[in-house]
This record gives structure tokens, C-alpha cells and sequence, in this order.
């Protein structure tokens, strides 16, 4: 998005309800489906991600339409996005621009690099050396990147979508908890179901183009002034003491299990707190219940825990003992 059509966004916030915005990107997801089929659990986590000003980590296998689903979001809602495909020898300066000597006036001058728009699909980003990694993470955390000791911002909105294989780990960098901590979520996207996999190949089958979203019949339906209409009204959402405590108590629980070494940080559970109200908000209202909380847990909380090396050899997973504290955490009523 251009500065110009930021400050479009800008002046015509005010003129956009909640109401319209939410009706905007609730047609937004419809949207992607006519070019992404049976993921629609990433895409309600993308456009939940852009509510809460957040970053989305996508693990799956290759194929399974990760940046198509990036390219889709982009399109339908008027955003800038860019693709990095991280290896072991990306450097930092790759991914957030340079410095380059200009022969003609002498002088350094900034080459910006494809970190600067607003959604990034990082693929593979474990693939790529810790100092790249960091370089990523500053400009989650802050919006910002440093080259040569100068804070250069990013543009706005700016979210970070990160994929990496699950079966695969010659090679890779396993991210720290810090970094981790840094997605708002964390989808697995399965092999689609037999139905949705023949859809799939029907619609090329009539010859759809993943590489022509036009010709597919995708269009905006959503834009920037939309996003930040909805920005504002999720932090109008009203959360309830009793949620609060849920809240608080669900991510006590995890440190408390004797299958994980790491439980939720405060982090956590600030983060389980802004996507369940961004839920509310989008599922059409204007408080949040703890059923908002419970859909919103493994998705904000499975990436922010670490299983005890014998409990994984044991099988358990993450998800499995979420299940397990959201089953013995009092609900409130």
C-alpha cells in the first residue's frame, strides 16, 4: 500500500461502520475460497492476524496453497505483498534492504528489501541462520528494520506469514521460543479432504490459473480503511473480570502440567486475549464469551509450550494437552 492510498485509508476510516467492516472481511474470506479450497481455518487465522496487528505461522507440507492463499488475501483486500524464500545462506540484508553505493552522486544510498510490505510471506523461515531470523524478528516486534544503525519503519498494516515443513529437519534452524512467541498463531494446514481435493482439481481442470486470480473472478472486497475500521472496533470489545480470570487461569495451567517444560508466557495470554476478542467481533458481536477464548487457544497457545523430551516420546502432543487443560479449567458462566 502506497502512502498516498494510507492516507486515503486514513481519511475515510471515519466514514466506515463496524458494521460494514465486518461484513467486508467476512466476504473477504468467501473471497479467497473461489481461488483456495479447504483451508479455511488459515484464512479466518490471516484475517484475524490483520485485526490484531499480528503474524501467522502456517505449518504444512509443500502444496498445500500457502502462497496462493497469501496472494489471494493480498488482492481481495488492496494489500502489497511480497515473497522471500529462505535458505541457509539468505543474509539479513536479503531480506530487510541495504545500503548501495551510488557511482553517480557518491554517496550510500538505501535499497529497500522485500520486508518492506504489508504482508510477507516467509517461506520455509527455518531454513535460514539464526542472524536472519533476528533480523525477522525486529521487524515483527517494532515494525520496523535497522540497517547501519538507522530504524527504517515499515509500511502499515504489516503482518508476517511464515511457513515451514513439519517433516523436515536436515538443514534447518529450529526458531527459538522468543521468536515463536513473536506469531499470534499457529495453523497446521492438513492435506485437504478427498471432497475438497477433487474440487480442487475440477477447478483446473476447467482451466483455472493460480498464477491469474482475475481470471478466477477474484476482486476486492475489502480495503485498508475497511482493516482499520475493525481494528478499532475490536478494541472496543468488551471482555467480562470472569474471562479475564479464564484467561489467566487456561495459561497457568500449562505451566502447571507435567508434560511440558515451558508453559504460556504473559505474552501468551495477553495474545489469547486480543484474538478472542477479534473473534467476537467478526463472529458478529460486541463482548466476548469463553467459548471465544476455548476456539482461540490451540491456534494462539500451541506454538508458546514445549513438551518435556519424555512425554514426546510418549506421543504427547501439543495440541493434546491444550485439550487436556481446557477440559480441566472452570468455565465461567
Amino acid at each position: 500500500m502506497t502512502a498516498q492510498s494510507a492516507s486515503s485509508a486514513d481519511s475515510t476510516t471515519a466514514e466506515v461502520t463496524p458494521e460494514r467492516a465486518r461484513q467486508a472481511l467476512v466476504e473477504l474470506r468467501t473471497e479467497i475460497g473461489k481461488a483456495v479450497v479447504g483451508q479455511d481455518t488459515a484464512v479466518t487465522a490471516l484475517v484475524l492476524a490483520l485485526l490484531c496487528r499480528g503474524h501467522v505461522l502456517l505449518e504444512g507440507v509443500p502444496g498445500t496453497a500457502k502462497t496462493l492463499m497469501v496472494r489471494a488475501l493480498s488482492m481481495a483486500m488492496r494489500l502489497d505483498t511480497k515473497r522471500v524464500q529462505f535458505t541457509p545462506d539468505l543474509m539479513p540484508g536479503d531480506v530487510t534492504g541495504s545500503l548501495v553505493y551510488d557511482a553517480k552522486t557518491s554517496e550510500f544510498e538505501f535499497r529497500q528489501g522485500p520486508v518492506f510490505t504489508n504482508i510477507l510471506l516467509a517461506d520455509e523461515i527455518n531454513r535460514t541462520p539464526p542472524k536472519t531470523q533476528a533480523a525477522l524478528l525486529e521487524a515483527m516486534e517494532e515494525r520496523q528494520v535497522t540497517v547501519d544503525g538507522t530504524p527504517r519503519k515499515l509500511p502499515s498494516p504489516f503482518v508476517v506469514a511464515a511457513t515451514q515443513n513439519p517433516i523436515e529437519y536436515e538443514g534447518t534452524y529450529p526458531l527459538p521460543e522468543a521468536q515463536l512467541d513473536r506469531f499470534l498463531l499457529k495453523v497446521t494446514l492438513d492435506i485437504p479432504p478427498r471432497d475438497a481435493e477433487i474440487a480442487v482439481l475440477a477447478r483446473h481442470a476447467r482451466g483455472f490459473d493460480p498464477r491469474d486470480l482475475v481470471a478466477a473472478g477474484l476482486r476486492p472486497v475489502a480495503g485498508p480503511e475497511d482493516l482499520l475500521a475493525g481494528q478499532a472496533a475490536v478494541r472496543r470489545v468488551a471482555v467480562r473480570d470472569d474471562v479475564l480470570a479464564y484467561v489467566v487461569d487456561l495459561c497457568r495451567a500449562t505451566r502447571q502440567s507435567p508434560s511440558l517444560q515451558l508453559g504460556v508466557s504473559p505474552r501468551g495470554a495477553t495474545a489469547l486475549l486480543a484474538v478472542a476478542r477479534a473473534w467476537a467481533w467478526l463472529s458478529g458481536r460486541d463482548y466476548v464469551i469463553p467459548d471465544d477464548v476455548k476456539a482461540m487457544a490451540r491456534p494462539c497457545l500451541r506454538h508458546r509450550v514445549q513438551i518435556r523430551p519424555e512425554a514426546e516420546l510418549e506421543g504427547v502432543t501439543a495440541d493434546a494437552v491444550l485439550e487436556s487443560v481446557l477440559a480441566t479449567v472452570p468455565v465461567p458462566r
